[in-house]
């Protein structure tokens, strides 16, 4: 079961659901919108011949920051790694990331399969960002990218993510598959 705006709003305030600066105008009937940060990762197409993650043969990534004025010129093909400007998680609840369709229409694509946060897993979430279009979409820092949902669960989970969690607090590089500037 997904929690209602009014739901998010007491678990808000009963610190049941963490988001840094919280503002209710983002809060939408089922959801909240999240925004764009500043970063950006872009694979050095140069630094590998190809891809391997079975034998962790990952290409090098180069970290970009960019102001909401001149913005960010995503592709059409490619993938970057963007960050929220939002901290969020929860103890009680799994938190699921969505595109907006509003952006999904133009061809940018916010996430390809890293949509699901577990319960004690609270972060800056990395956007893996694509342009399925065939002109440039430009990305502006502060801009509402995607959206979270809250969902709540049947019963408290037996592991705490903490302890098992591939991308906890600080760590940042798991494999090799999340580059460490960003996080």
């Amino acid at each position: 079961m997904f929690l209602s705006d009014r739901d998010i709003r007491t678990a808000i305030e009963n610190n049941t659901i963490s988001i840094s600066d919280f503002d209710l105008s983002r809060l939408q009937p089922a959801s909240y919108d999240i925004r764009l940060g500043s970063k950006f990762l872009i694979v050095k197409d140069y630094s590998v011949m190809n891809i391997d993650p079975t034998n962790h043969i990952l290409p090098k990534y180069e970290e970009i920051t960019v102001t909401a004025e001149e913005g960010f010129i995503l592709r059409p093909g490619v993938t970057v790694l963007g960050m929220s400007i939002e901290k969020f998680g929860s103890e009680k609840y799994l938190i699921q990331l969505s595109g907006k369709s509003s952006l999904a229409r133009l061809g940018l694509i916010v996430h390809n399969t890293a949509g699901l946060i577990n319960p004690g897993h609270y972060l800056n979430i990395t956007f893996e960002l694509a342009n399925m279009n065939t002109i440039p979409i430009i990305l502006r820092p502060g801009m509402d990218i995607a959206q979270i949902l809250f969902a709540e669960m049947s019963s408290p989970p037996e592991q705490d993510y903490r302890e098992i969690g591939r991308y906890g607090e600080g760590e940042g590089n798991h494999q090799g598959y999340i580059p460490k500037g960003i996080r």
